[in-house]
């Protein structure tokens, strides 16, 4: 099913670029130059990526079996899980494939199509974890009324709405993009295409595409940050209403995998996004962190302190084996 979007998006920007733009073709420096070190580092991140595709898909697997894990906190994780799948998968394999060739080369339309869809899952997910910032808040805040209020028409609204909107924002980024001409220089010292890494290349104005990526990127990841922040404080507030020690804990410890998650998230993400390109060695270690690095946590975040899950993956492993 990715494989499909992405070759719609492939054949979209083709059409859209043909015969607008003197280059047809990109050069992804990755994350070395040096032959001697890529080898050691595409034997690395294989072995992330793998990590990340089986953490992921387990997560999925175990959440979808066990009834027990039949609830609105899990049905996010496992949307969770599914983005981490999708995110990671837009920009690994190209850069796996890239540490062992020569060329390194990428299409236009391929660079903007991977732009779009590491704009659009990114986006994705920071409403995602609002989404679950504000599940957590009516766990605790109204435990009572959790069922009726996280109802399961809510849930997948919320989950719908980070979608479509992720994607609005990704294509009022990504269209633009598609009328630069790209004429210069056709090095992307990046191991990934994305917008900011793109802008540089054109000999076309940019100004305006700066401006709109710096907007949008302020609005979507700031006012998600917001609503988490604010959900957070209101969890704060109400757990410190508690007069039992254990209760509070036991209330804090439910939101510690996901602000874990945020951290990782928006912390590299915010870093990466919002200074400008420069192909420092830093800007890549920060988009690695929060493109591959992060996917391959988050299974591990919310699995090894959690008992609900180990304990559906335990009853399943004695179903099955």
């Amino acid at each position: 099913m990715t494989d499909l979007i992405f070759c719609f998006c492939f054949v979209f920007f083709s059409a859209a670029m043909r015969n607008h733009s003197a280059v047809h073709e990109f050069v992804l420096l990755g994350l070395s130059t040096d032959p001697h070190i890529q080898p050691a580092l595409f034997v690395l991140f294989l072995l992330v990526y793998l990590l990340t595709v089986v953490g992921n898909s387990l997560m999925l697997l175990v959440i979808v079996a066990d009834s027990h894990l039949h609830t609105p906190m899990y049905f996010f994780l496992r949307q969770l899980s599914f983005l981490d799948l999708c995110h990671s998968s837009v920009t690994a394999p190209k850069m796996l494939e890239n540490l062992l060739s020569e060329e390194k080369t990428i299409l236009v339309e391929s660079c903007l199509a991977q732009a779009f869809f590491v704009f659009a899952t990114g986006g994705t997910e920071a409403c995602l974890l609002a989404a679950m910032a504000y599940d957590r808040y009516v766990a605790i805040g109204s435990p009572l009324l959790y069922s009726q209020v996280m109802s399961s028409q809510l849930c997948v609204g919320l989950v719908w709405l980070s979608w479509c909107l992720a994607v609005v924002d990704a294509l009022l980024n990504t269209l633009p993009a598609v009328s630069l001409d790209f004429c210069e220089d056709q090095t992307i010292s990046h191991f990934s295409c994305e917008l900011s890494s793109l802008f540089p290349l054109s000999c076309s104005d940019t100004a305006a595409n700066f401006t709109l990526l710096l907007c949008s990127s302020v609005v979507h990841f700031f006012g998600t940050l917001v609503m988490i922040v604010c959900s957070y404080g209101r969890i704060v507030t109400t757990v410190l209403r508690v007069s039992s020690s254990t209760g509070r804990s036991k209330a804090f410890s439910t939101c510690l995998s996901h602000l874990t998650t945020v951290i990782l998230f928006y912390g590299s993400g915010f870093i990466s996004y919002l200074l400008p390109a420069s192909g420092s060695p830093l800007e890549k270690v920060f988009s690695l962190q929060y493109s591959v690095i992060t996917p391959m946590l988050n299974p591990l975040i919310y699995s090894l302190k959690n008992k609900e899950v180990k304990a559906a993956l335990g009853r399943m492993i004695r179903k099955h084996f």
